[in-house]
């Protein structure tokens, strides 16, 4: 088994997950909140 060495990993990968991620939830709080904006507006 391989010795760990911490600083080394390449994480390349996962800070691009996460930046998808965090664009998507972004987008997904700004329509939900779009959405319910415009229930408020055109329902009552």
């Amino acid at each position: 088994m391989s010795e760990h060495k911490h600083g080394e990993m390449d994480t390349k990968d996962q800070e691009k997950t996460f930046d998808g991620f965090v664009q998507w939830t972004t987008w997904s709080v700004v329509a939900i909140i779009v959405l319910i904006i415009g229930m408020a507006i055109f329902i009552t």
